[in-house]
């Protein structure tokens, strides 16, 4: 198993964490208010990991962490990753997140559809995003329940990080109008 390597880093939505091997990025923490709680967070998914210098590709992926999160559009899509710990069909979910670009959305539903899963496999892909090791980068924020509800979010701050992160991308969720409009008297 290859070595990991880390670092936490500040941005303008708070402190991030990043690790990484001679293969890809590993993990990816979406921010905290502080370094030590981001670090926890880290460490805890991966206790051998050790700070590090970050090799060129994973200081390019800091500093487009660091757009991102000041509000710059970004594509994560060029970063390699290292999922050899996850299994063929998260892999495969994982790819397919991975194509929905800035500012658009996509649902488990969708994805399973995409991937020729029946509609019971939704409930795989909502299991993929929870387990996602590289939030962001693989852009599971972008992944909404059916109906374009938000869904779960198991990144610090819940629902509201996804929201939060989905209007960075100029995407708001609204409520649906209602069905019976009022006559105004």
């Amino acid at each position: 198993m290859a070595a990991h390597q880390y670092l936490i880093f500040g941005t303008a939505g708070g402190f991030c964490g990043i690790a990484w091997n001679d293969i890809g990025i590993t993990r990816f923490q979406l921010p905290t208010k502080s370094a030590d709680s981001t670090e926890r967070l880290l460490l805890r998914r991966l206790p051998e990991a050790e700070r590090g210098t970050p090799p060129v590709e994973v200081q390019e992926a800091i500093e487009a962490v660091k757009r991102y999160f000041a509000g710059e559009e970004v594509d994560f899509s060029r970063f390699k990753l290292d999922l050899q710990d996850q299994d063929d069909f998260f892999r495969e979910i994982y790819a397919a997140a991975r194509r929905v670009g800035w500012g658009h959305t996509t649902t488990y539903g969708t994805i399973a559809k995409e991937l020729g899963a029946g509609p019971e496999a939704a409930r795989d892909v909502g299991q993929a995003m929870a387990k996602n090791p590289v939030a962001l980068i693989i852009p599971c924020h972008r992944v909404l329940a059916a109906g374009g509800k938000i869904g779960g979010f198991s990144a610090p701050g819940g629902s509201t990080s996804k929201a939060h992160m989905l209007e960075l991308e100029g995407v708001r969720l609204t409520p649906p109008e209602p069905a019976q409009q009022s006559l105004g008297f």
